[in-house]
């Protein structure tokens, strides 16, 4: 069996509903995708909306921030924080958290999700 990901764009919302320097949660299918805009920067970042430790959907309303040059989210239970870059736990825990790209084209925006294709005796099968 071949394995082959590809990047399905889906649309989120647009520019205007997400505050500035916060966050909103996007549901697609049966996940919570957390969708962060940094006003600052003017730079868009997705990540799981389950915060690993409470396994509760929060990390959309968490506290945003930089470690560094680093674009970071705080759990708003625990202050646990996570890189929205590659997801790692900042805080020294073992736990990461999934990432997503982001783009934006005429005030809408888009997260990528990946799109696994499994190819099986030369026969197509998909799967997110």
């Amino acid at each position: 069996m071949i394995s082959e990901k590809t990047t399905n764009w889906i649309y989120a919302c647009t520019t205007d509903d997400v505050p500035a320097n916060g966050g909103v949660c996007v549901k697609h299918n049966n996940q919570q995708i957390a969708l962060f805009y940094f006003a600052r920067r003017n730079e868009w970042y997705a990540s799981q909306n389950e915060c690993p430790h409470r396994r509760q959907m929060a990390l959309s309303r968490g506290i945003t921030g930089s470690a560094g040059d680093e674009p970071k989210v705080a759990c708003p239970f625990h202050k646990k924080t996570f890189s929205l870059v590659t997801g790692e736990c900042l805080s020294g825990d073992e736990c990461a958290i999934k990432t997503y790209p982001v783009k934006v084209v005429d005030n809408k925006v888009y997260i990528g999700v990946e799109k696994r294709h499994d190819m099986v005796n030369g026969m197509n099968k998909y799967s997110n």
